[in-house]
Parts: structure tokens; C-alpha cells; sequence
């Protein structure tokens, strides 16, 4: 009798958390190494996320996309603007709304964190190739589309 491969026997959700983690032990490591070493837990999620952009981001939609409260997105971009990676300035077509943007810190972070995300993605490129990793995201952004879907 062959035994199972332990991937098979471990539920999905379980299986992203523990993948999810692989990249943010990386990222972690390679910031505290850069001097980066103070940018709390969801901060790497704002910082590679305004990295992507081409500008700023509302505050509004950092609360929907992190699923947190108005008040903790608040606390985060605080502490991020506290420390140097966000400044944060009121819209041009909306006074009342703040955008926040990466500082010349946060875009030092924002590189150093994309560096650690490219090394593990040619990693694993490198091991199952590049066809599973595409068909890897695929399903991930299958999953995304679900959750979308039923939001709507």
C-alpha cells in the first residue's frame, strides 16, 4: 500500500496559510536585513500593494481590501506613516478623502520586499516549473473570482 503524498491528506485552507507564510517569512527576513525591521503585519500587504499602483490609495479601499475596521486601517497607516513608509494627503477631486502613497522608505521597503517575492517565485519555478505555478495561480485567482462573485 503507498502512502498518500502529506499534501493530499492536509485540507486546502490549510495548505494556502502554511504557502502564504513561505513568502511572508521571506519578505520578513529580507526587510529586518535591509533595515526594514519595523513595519507591522498587515503593513506588507499596504506596502507591496501601493508598490503595484500607480499613485495613491484611498483609505476606504485599503479597509475593504484588508477586511478590517475604518479605525484599525486608521491604526495601520498611523504607524506606517509614524515610521516612514506612508505619507498620507488629501485627494485632489476630494478633500475629505486621504490617499496614502509609499515615501522614498516605504518604495526602499516595497523593493526589498518584491525582491524576496521574485527569489521564491523562481524557486518554485525552478522545482515544479513554470506551467504549475501558472496553473497554481489560475486556481487561486479562481477562488478570488468566487469570493467576488458571491459578494456581489
Amino acid at each position: 500500500m503507498t502512502d498518500a503524498p502529506w499534501h493530499e491528506t492536509v485540507s486546502l485552507p490549510a495548505l494556502l496559510r502554511h504557502a502564504r507564510t513561505t513568502y511572508a517569512d521571506a519578505m520578513r527576513h529580507a526587510l529586518d536585513e535591509a533595515g526594514y525591521d519595523d513595519i507591522p503585519g498587515n503593513g506588507l500587504y499596504v506596502i507591496g500593494g501601493l508598490a503595484l499602483g500607480d499613485g495613491g490609495v484611498p483609505i476606504g479601499r485599503l479597509v475593504r481590501e484588508l477586511g478590517i475596521t475604518k479605525q484599525g486601517a486608521g491604526q495601520l497607516v498611523d504607524a506606517l506613516v509614524l515610521r516612514g513608509y506612508l505619507e498620507r494627503t488629501p485627494s485632489d477631486t476630494d478633500r475629505r478623502q486621504l490617499i496614502v502613497t509609499l515615501t522614498e522608505r516605504g518604495r526602499g521597503a516595497a523593493a526589498t520586499q518584491t525582491a524576496a517575492r521574485e527569489a521564491i517565485d523562481a524557486t518554485l519555478a525552478g522545482i515544479v516549473g513554470a506551467d504549475d505555478v501558472a496553473r497554481t495561480r489560475r486556481t487561486l485567482a479562481t477562488l478570488i473570482d468566487m469570493r467576488r462573485a458571491t459578494r456581489a
